[in-house]
């Protein structure tokens, strides 16, 4: 199993903070959002390849990131992408690194710049049982919350029956952050739903394409989750974490 995390975003709403500098590496309490990630991701999959998917402007920060980890298995991958108006998106990200790294691998695929309080056993140990497409939901009652995220609606033995990216009318109180397990023939389903048109923006709308197509089912979490997507979010972050940095 490898882990894709995917850094190649700009993060344009925490500017002039993120201009010339990746979102994942800003510290709270003392650490880089990216090696607390990678530090679950390891808690799991001591091992694996990891496949970090970065822009050009920030792929050389990346590199020395990684040469501080000292982790013979992270790998980075430079997209090419310069500037927010010609970036790839998540699932543009995802199939770039598939297709750089040979394919052929079950996956783990996870967004860098969200915290996730929970362990990542429950979604591993869950996809290794029974492989497929697997992901994380927790209760969201927030309306203004749950039309910033995926929204699942699930039967009563947790399978995925209805997905929804960021609806405006959310359909139930499932969130699902950004954070996924596919299966090898799953992840070799993505050319073809990017054939179709659809939005190479964010790797929830491959969930939603999944959702009718396909045995998609989650695993419910308990444990905040934290989406650093603005100054204000940040600040709270450190806030309960410590570290002002």
């Amino acid at each position: 199993m490898k882990a894709i995390v995917l850094a190649a975003g700009y993060a344009t709403r925490l500017y002039p903070l993120t201009e010339h500098f990746p979102k994942p590496l800003l510290e709270i309490g003392g650490r880089t959002i990216l090696d607390r990630l990678l530090d679950q991701i390891r808690a799991e999959m001591p091992q694996s390849e990891c496949v970090l998917v970065s822009n050009h402007r920030f792929a050389s920060q990346f590199e020395e990131w990684a040469a501080r980890r000292r982790d013979p298995a992270v790998r980075v991958l430079n997209d090419g992408s310069t500037e927010p108006d010609d970036r790839r998106g998540a699932i543009g990200d995802l199939l770039f690194a598939l297709e750089a790294s040979g394919g052929g691998d079950d996956l783990l695929v996870a967004a860098a710049d969200n915290l996730f309080e929970f362990p990542l056993g429950d979604l591993v140990g869950a996809f290794r049982r029974a492989p497929g497409v697997w992901v994380c939901v927790h209760e969201v009652n927030d309306p203004a919350r749950q039309r910033r995220t995926g929204i699942a609606e699930l039967d009563a033995g947790g399978r995925v029956i209805g997905f929804q990216e960021k609806p405006a009318e959310p359909k139930s109180c499932w969130a699902v952050p950004p954070l996924y397990c596919f299966d090898r023939a799953t992840a070799q389903r993505l050319p073809e739903y990017l054939a179709t048109g659809q939005s190479a923006d964010s790797p929830g709308r491959f969930i939603e394409w999944l959702a009718p197509r396909a045995d998609v089912r989650a695993v419910r979490v308990r444990g905040a989750i934290h989406d650093i997507g603005t100054l204000e979010s940040l600040a709270a972050c450190r806030r309960r974490f410590g570290g002002a940095r």
